[in-house]
């Protein structure tokens, strides 16, 4: 299915996500919630699902994380061609639950395929459900990168929500890019 939906093109996933109907996510979604920047991105953030705001704009990151994730970025050097945000899940779970297994499964064909035609050189996992989603277990340790496959470096960083509510965690999630800045520079 990842390869049928990358060679349909990106309009062709945008066309399938806001369609699926895999899971009953979509039966309490306003809008599923696809991406947002560049589709050429030198550095491709992944969350873990549309919260409240996500839901009614259909944009990912567009909340109070998402005012976090723009302080980040800018704080990366990064310009709006640079990057692209999107998430594991495409629908909001209810009461902004952590995602089932279940729902990570049937998303993950969408986010495959998001990641093979989006291309990016690196791949910043923001949190333990993006980690768990895209490696299929929790791999990764916080700030350290690992080359994939493809030959991407992907990076575990801490969720942008996480700044909100252990402001603590801005100054060493501060460290964990500096450390790694030579991966998008």
């Amino acid at each position: 299915m990842i390869q049928e939906l990358i060679n349909g093109g990106f309009e062709h996933i945008e066309k399938e996500i806001r369609q699926c109907a895999n899971c009953s996510l979509h039966e309490g979604a306003t809008n599923p919630v696809i991406m947002k920047g560049s589709r050429d991105p030198k550095v491709l953030f992944i969350g873990e699902a549309p919260g409240k705001t996500e839901d009614m704009t259909g944009i990912p990151f567009s909340g109070r994380a998402g005012k976090k994730l723009d302080e980040m970025i800018e704080y990366m050097d990064l310009s709006d061609k640079d990057y692209a945000v999107i998430n594991v899940l495409k629908c909001r779970p209810p009461n902004n639950r952590k995602p089932r297994k279940t729902e990570v499964e049937q998303c993950k064909p969408f986010l495959m395929a998001q990641i093979e035609f989006l291309d990016p050189k690196v791949i910043i996992l923001l949190g333990n459900t993006a980690d768990e989603a895209f490696w299929g277990r929790k791999n990764m340790q916080w700030g350290v990168p690992v080359v994939d496959e493809d030959g991407r470096n992907i990076l575990k960083i801490y969720h942008p929500a996480a700044m909100i509510y252990q402001r603590s965690r801005i100054e060493e999630q501060k460290e964990l890019i500096d450390k790694n800045r030579n991966l998008w520079e």
